[in-house]
């Protein structure tokens, strides 16, 4: 029998585009679409600037391009800075199993690996759904973040896997690709407890650089431990425990990529749900002439693993930076009661510090609802209600907008890329990229779709 890295190096080393089904085919490019608007929205950030800045300095072979930017570095700084900048705003989507991960990070690795090969749409398609097909596998194996590493301690691999497809690696040196991306690039879970840093938008980012990094040493011709997931001291043993995968999409299973979620606020994604169904509570209370100031008491009904991301650190009742706000339920319900909606704007310094919605977080609790933990993770059940003025507004929601039970469609999507890029990139620049991402398959290089994306020119 084939051993875990034979596995996926076969796998991805055998599937081709036209085995691809078109419903497939047109969400990958919905994400494309969804994640370089994340990008390009995220572009001033301070954590954006870093990882911009570090790819000049270091420079190297003019191979792929920085996204909104323009100019050329070597892939992997590429596939770094485009990864932060993807990432920063927590909007790009979500899958959601035993480990929850960010699928569309991989996008940073599959780009760059096929811009510095000059190839086209298909294969950056290819690359794209491979990464996605092995990351959520492996998301669905085994939580690693309960014995204390980070989900992008997978996403190596699978920036790996995609890149390795786009280079049209064989098995054999795609199992090796695997190999040199999984042994040196275990995570911390650290990255994303207690107050958050700006590392914790840049770790994908860099898992997506290692992995890249890591296909093109295997063509190189650079091998790695024989025996890394099921070896003595290998993956399973020391990370993860077991690993049981079923059969890939388009090897008898559903494609993952269709069971992704794109998210409709810029923030973690488990707070999608709360998010929704406090907005509704606003407009229930609106009706009877209540504002936030009256809001006497929160109670939260949510299921475990929300808790324990997002709502059961006392850090999260103190926010101070920006990256612990995304990542802190009490804070997000908090302000969407009081702005009525939760963007890019929300996370400001000056209002992430601001004492009267401080205030208000010291009257949230968040509490585990074991039947809510039942439906996770392929529903994010969550119940707000809102004690205001001796009376009390309850919603609950299941599938926010943008969940794979309530999608979002090509228009929502285009929508929110608008609402996230307009500060920045003109209406009819945005509309030729979509225009190119309708057509991604068809292009024979990818500067098409990444020229209408360049800011200031």
């Amino acid at each position: 029998m084939p051993d875990l890295s034979q596995c996926l190096a076969q796998y991805t080393a055998g599937l081709t585009f036209d085995q691809i089904p078109q419903e497939v085919i047109a969400q990958a490019k919905l994400r494309v679409l969804d994640s370089l608007g994340c990008a390009v929205a995220a572009f001033d950030a301070d954590t954006s600037q870093v990882a911009r800045r570090v790819a000049r300095e270091l420079g190297g072979n003019p191979q792929a391009e920085v996204v909104g930017e323009g100019f050329r570095t070597a892939a992997d700084l590429a596939a770094f800075a485009n990864g932060a900048m993807i990432r920063y705003l927590d909007a790009n989507d979500t899958y959601l199993s035993k480990e929850a991960c960010h699928p569309s990070d991989n996008l940073a690795a599959v780009l760059a690996a096929a811009q510095a090969e000059g190839k086209g749409g298909r294969e950056l398609l290819e690359g794209l759904v491979v990464s996605y097909e092995i990351l959520a596998r492996l998301a669905d194996a085994a939580c690693i973040r309960d014995r204390g590493w980070d989900h992008v301690t997978y996403g190596a691999i699978s920036a790996a896997a995609g890149a390795a497809r786009v280079l049209g690696l064989d098995a054999a040196t795609t199992r090796e690709a695997l190999a040199l991306a999984a042994t040196p690039n275990i995570a911390l879970r650290q990255t994303r407890v207690g107050q958050l840093s700006m590392w914790k938008g840049a770790a994908f980012a860099n898992a997506a650089r290692n992995g890249l990094f890591a296909a093109y040493l295997a063509r190189a011709g650079m091998t790695g431990p024989e025996e890394v997931f099921d070896g003595f001291r290998g993956f399973i043993r020391q990370v993860s425990g077991p690993l049981e995968l079923p059969p890939f999409g388009g090897e008898g299973g559903r494609f993952k990529l269709l069971d992704t979620d794109i998210k409709h606020f810029p923030a973690e994604y488990h707070s999608q749900a709360a998010i929704e169904a406090a907005l509704t509570v606003r407009e229930q209370m609106a009706a009877d002439g209540l504002e936030a100031g009256a809001v006497e008491r929160v109670v939260i009904r949510t299921f475990k693993v929300a808790v324990e991301i997002i709502g059961g650190e006392p850090e999260k009742w103190h926010p101070t930076t920006r990256e612990t706000a995304d990542h802190s339920m009490p804070y997000l319900v908090a302000a969407a009661l009081v702005d009525g909606d939760i963007t890019p704007a929300t996370f400001t310094p000056e209002r992430v510090r601001d004492p009267e919605l401080h205030a208000l977080i010291q009257r949230i609790e968040v509490v585990e609802a074991p039947e809510f933990t039942a439906r996770y993770p392929d529903w994010i059940p969550t119940e707000v209600a809102v004690t205001a003025a001796g009376r009390t507004y309850t919603e609950r929601v299941e599938a926010p907008l943008g969940h794979h039970h309530n999608p979002m469609d090509q228009d929502a999507v285009e929508a929110k890329f608008l609402s996230l890029t307009g500060p920045s990139l003109p209406e009819e620049r945005a509309r030729a990229f979509f225009r190119a991402v309708e057509r991604l398959e068809a292009l024979n290089n990818l500067e098409e779709l990444l020229a209408p994306l360049r800011l200031g020119v």
